[in-house]
């Protein structure tokens, strides 16, 4: 021990001895931190794993229609796919009947010479005349729309089994084995279930040819309504409560219960989006005070801008407590140098505060839009929907959205419901790394700045 009296620190023995156990116990803390790292590791490969898994393999398809056949009956060699578009309307027009022709028609035209409307009368009052005009015309589709057709209405090719893409790769003369003696009729093939097709198309009950156009759509539309209202309105009751509230019995409340909403579940926004947003608010949320609600539309409330409104509320307790701490970290020694050169403490704030506290800001709000971009349950009880092939197409349309689509495709019984719902976490994963990295990119670009 030490000569100076009333001292305690070790020496000698007893001074390696603490040294060492005090070596161990930082070296058990890093190793439990390094344990830690590894587990979320390992959970979010296991999880990119099981995704890209499902999201490519093998498949048995049959079809109805060989296609092989169908090139002869026009009188072509090759395959179907290399067929000019002439041919493969006939194929159409032959074998499609004419109020499904008509429909495909309003969709988007196919036909070489003429556009059929809802009725003649429609394309009259349109076109100034009944005959086919010059110029009166709709977007044709072109040869990849037309055999796209030709393979969804006649081919129609059935899935019959799929495999995984790690079984697709290490036991593929098994599965060849096992696909001529289950299904002889049956041509197996390497799919990808995320290609083109799957991002431009609609929702559709066959899995085959169904996509997530309608649902990307719908989570584009609630995610920009959601930032728009969220964002102002969280960054400045941050600023508020920060620079200009008073420590008084009432901001304190205020403060805390801020604090208690950030951890309640999202379900109870979604009750609070049904009874205010849906219900209470519907001649504003449908659209219908503003008049832009159609005869037939949808009126009840259950849009885009109420979905959008309920997230703003799920993430607007995230976004002010984030935008105080970044506004709290702020030197005060700048607020302080502004109001020494005569600014005003808005001036100040305006000036010198929220540029430097942006980049804390806006993490903050990547954070919470991150959140948003994921959640189901809210839009549930708002009233998204199921199923729907209708683009919206403004704040008061119907809608749904990248979660509940996989939602409604993972609780279908068919094994190819499930691929192409993996394929469709794959395209939620990367319309939430896009958006988030283009907020990093913004939030660095003002850090650089100040």
């Amino acid at each position: 021990m030490s000569d100076h009296p009333g001292s305690s620190y070790p020496e000698g023995a007893e001074l390696e001895s603490n040294t060492r156990h005090r070596h161990r116990l930082g070296r058990a803390f890093k190793l439990s931190f390094l344990v830690s790292l590894m587990i979320a590791v390992i959970a979010l490969l296991t999880l990119l794993f099981q995704v890209i898994n499902t999201s490519f393999g093998l498949v048995a398809l049959e079809n109805e229609v060989q296609p092989a056949s169908l090139v002869a009956e026009v009188g072509r060699d090759g395959d179907l796919v290399d067929l000019p578009k002439e041919d493969l309307v006939a194929l159409l027009q032959g074998r499609i009947s004419n109020n499904v022709g008509r429909r495909l028609e309003r969709e988007q035209r196919f036909y070489p010479d003429r556009l059929v409307f809802e009725t003649e009368a429609k394309y009259a009052e349109l076109c100034g005349s009944s005959e086919p005009v010059a110029g009166c015309t709709a977007p044709a589709r072109d040869q990849a729309g037309v055999y796209q057709l030709v393979v969804e209405r006649i081919v129609q090719p059935t899935v019959l089994q799929t495999w995984t893409l790690f079984d697709s790769i290490l036991n593929r003369d098994e599965i060849e084995q096992e696909a001529v003696t289950e299904y002889p009729q049956a041509q197996l093939a390497f799919r990808s279930w995320l290609n083109g097709r799957f991002l431009v198309s609609p929702q559709s009950p066959d899995p085959e040819v169904a996509g997530v156009r309608t649902a990307i759509l719908g989570s584009l539309w609630i995610v920009a309504i959601t930032l728009l209202f969220s964002f102002p309105v969280g960054v400045g009751a941050a600023v508020y409560l920060e620079e200009y509230a008073g420590d008084t019995r009432l901001n304190r409340l205020i403060q805390t219960n801020i604090n208690n909403l950030a951890g309640v579940p999202s379900i109870i926004y979604g009750m609070l989006g049904l009874a205010i947003f849906v219900r209470a608010l519907e001649g504003f949320s449908s659209g219908a005070v503003f008049g832009l609600t159609d005869a037939g539309g949808t009126a009840n409330g259950r849009t885009v801008i109420a979905a959008g409104l309920t997230l703003g509320l799920l993430i607007l307790p995230i976004i002010i407590i984030n935008s105080q701490e970044a506004v709290r970290a702020v030197p005060r020694s700048l607020r302080l140098a502004g109001m020494a050169l005569g600014s005003t403490k808005w001036q100040t704030i305006r000036s010198h505060v929220l540029p430097n506290a942006l980049p804390g800001i806006l993490t903050g709000t990547i954070l919470a839009m991150s959140r948003a971009l994921g959640e189901t349950a809210p839009l549930v009880v708002v009233g998204a929907s199921t199923f729907i092939t209708t683009d919206p197409n403004g704040p008061f349309a119907k809608f749904t959205a990248l979660p509940i689509q996989i939602f409604q495709w993972t609780t279908r019984p068919q094994d190819e419901f499930r691929n192409i719902a993996a394929a469709a976490i794959l395209v939620l994963l990367v319309m939430l790394l896009t958006l988030n990295a283009a907020a990093v990119i913004l939030r660095n670009r003002y850090a650089r700045r100040t």
